[in-house]
């Protein structure tokens, strides 16, 4: 082409056509960005404000906060209805057997879940409604029995079962609810916020369970809410269910979801680019790749809904037990080690205070209520709550350390010192059981409940994320990965069920023949088995 004298003193064009046309080259930018996640598949996630990761984090805290009331009255309740001793074991077995069985299948469910507000969210709004319900019945399960029924024998016996079911529903459905909201987190995160989201969850578990131990520790019943109110119990539901449904209800608004409305990413995608009410073929990106030709039809939206709730309909036990025999083995090596974790943390977590009040202050609880042996291990118990205190405390200072120590150390270094620091106190509080280094070994419980809430599930989002890099070379060759990160994360926090099965079962024994200095030496040793599965059989990507 010859420039001319002419076509330099030709006027230049308006202003509005060349806004128009940089609206155009930005919007071919943008399409053929969209065109590029099409063909690879991959979605690459903003980056999310730290508020909104904290808001995130606010289940967790609820959810500890209420954990932590259940650990300080749900005993004295249980005792205090009149459930029989041979029942105990009952109570808590039926809820790690039902989230054993069930976690898994809900999922790998919500993987697959079309509701137009998300696919995490419906669970866990459903599991906090469970929540609160069990609360409710658990602490106000003697009043609201004698409100219905006036013969004294019937009250017992009812109040023993609307008891009894709310400690199952609440234990059931606060075990249930972390594998949700962590699906939820990698759902909607980048690979460098899923970290930061992790520790955040740490620290504010932390924070839930020390101000939920310091609220079991006040008398409620002398203040003004205890006199206005029926009982002590009835304060502290009605603290308990607020501070949790304002926690649920900030953790819901915090990331918007997108909704699980078609067939697959690339069929999303495919809506978002062409025009509206027009749609390519699903045939065109199977192979990776997609068309441009915007005049070819496909199935609508109602149809593609249609396939994937007849899909969910079609998931069957079997194929479910399939996908989890098919996962890689070192998925199933990291559910191990987090099964060693859990049972070395929760057979020393659940007796500890029984500990504090039988070894360390040398008290009965079988002696007479009036006795000085009675009062002294009632003096060891209280003791033993602000340990537990402690450990919320130094769960919340650890997790913020562990971004400091990530650089040095890696994953595996903390996974290590996790597992070894905790097996080191254990043994030291088991063989020398003194008020005041107990009292100071109990912040490396801290150390180990940070560790189980973050290492194992960074590890998860390490190897997903390897996995999707995989799963673009294997796209090339039509061979798509399928499985969702529900799963994967409902395998993994469905340990903490199989350890309450497994310690309800052998634990008991042990302690009724040993005594309670069985349970700190026992976890000592199975915190440093896991060590050493830590260190030799867990795969580390970096």
């Amino acid at each position: 082409m010859t420039l001319t004298e002419q076509s330099f003193q030709e006027s230049p064009p308006p202003p509005s056509e060349v806004a128009k046309a940089d609206m155009d080259v930005s919007g071919e930018k943008e399409k053929a960005a969209h065109l590029s996640t099409a063909r690879t598949g991959v979605l690459v996630l903003k980056q999310r404000a730290t508020g909104r990761l904290i808001m995130h984090s606010m289940a967790m805290f609820g959810r500890e906060f209420c954990y932590a009331v259940e650990a300080a009255f749900v005993t004295p309740v249980l005792l205090s209805v009149g459930l029989p001793k041979n029942l105990y074991s009952l109570v808590w077995l039926i809820s790690p057997i039902l989230g054993f069985v069930l976690q898994p299948v809900a999922g790998s469910a919500s993987d697959h879940c079309a509701c137009s507000w998300g696919r995490r969210r419906p669970y866990i709004l459903g599991l906090g409604i469970i929540m609160l319900v069990g609360m409710a019945l658990y602490l106000n399960g003697d009043e609201i029995i004698s409100a219905f029924i006036g013969e004294r024998d019937k009250q017992r016996t009812w109040a023993i079962v609307i008891t009894m079911l709310g400690v199952v529903l609440f234990d059931f459905a606060a075990d249930f609810i972390d594998g949700p909201i962590k699906a939820y987190l990698f759902d909607v995160c980048s690979h460098q916020d899923k970290e930061k989201g992790l520790h955040y969850h740490a620290l504010f578990t932390g924070l839930g369970g020390a101000l939920g131990y310091l609220t079991g520790a006040v008398d409620w019943g002398e203040t003004v809410l205890g006199y206005t109110l029926m009982s002590e119990f009835q304060v502290i539901f009605l603290l308990s269910a607020l501070v949790f449904l304002i926690c649920l209800i900030v953790h819901l608004r915090s990331i918007p979801e997108v909704p699980l409305g078609y067939d697959n990413e690339e069929t999303k995608l495919l809506m978002e680019v062409t025009e509206p009410c027009k749609y390519s073929s699903i045939e065109e990106i199977k192979n990776g790749y997609l068309s441009t030709d915007l005049n070819a039809t496909s199935k609508p939206k109602k149809d593609t809904d249609r396939s994937c709730t007849e899909a969910q309909r079609r998931m069957t036990l079997r194929s479910l037990l399939k996908t989890l025999l098919s996962m890689p083995s070192h998925y199933r090596y990291l559910c191990v080690s987090h099964l060693f974790g859990w049972m070395a943390f929760l057979s020393n977590m659940l007796f500890f205070t029984d500990f504090m009040g039988q070894v360390v202050y040398q008290g009965s609880p079988y002696a007479s209520h009036n006795s000085t042996l009675y009062h002294t291990y009632r003096r060891g118990v209280e003791v033993g709550c602000w340990g537990l205190c402690i450990n919320a405390i130094a769960s919340s200072a650890y997790s913020y350390l562990q971004k400091l120590l990530l650089p040095y150390t890696g994953l595996k270094g903390l996974y290590f010192i996790g597992y070894l620091l905790f097996g080191l106190g254990t043994g030291l509080i088991g063989l020398f059981p003194n008020v005041y280094s107990t009292l100071v070994l109990c912040s490396l419980f801290g150390v180990m409940s940070s560790t189980l809430y973050t290492v194992p599930f960074q590890l998860i989002a390490e190897y997903q994320k390897e996995e999707e890099d995989l799963n673009l070379q294997q796209k090339e060759q039509g061979v798509e990965y399928r499985r969702g990160k529900g799963i994967d994360c409902a395998a993994l926090t469905c340990m903490v069920q199989l350890a309450q099965i497994i310690l309800g079962v052998g634990l008991g024994l042990l302690v009724s023949v040993a005594g309670s200095a069985v349970t700190v030496i026992s976890a000592s040793m199975v915190a440093l088995i896991g060590c050493c599965f830590v260190a030799f059989c867990v795969r580390y990507v970096r």
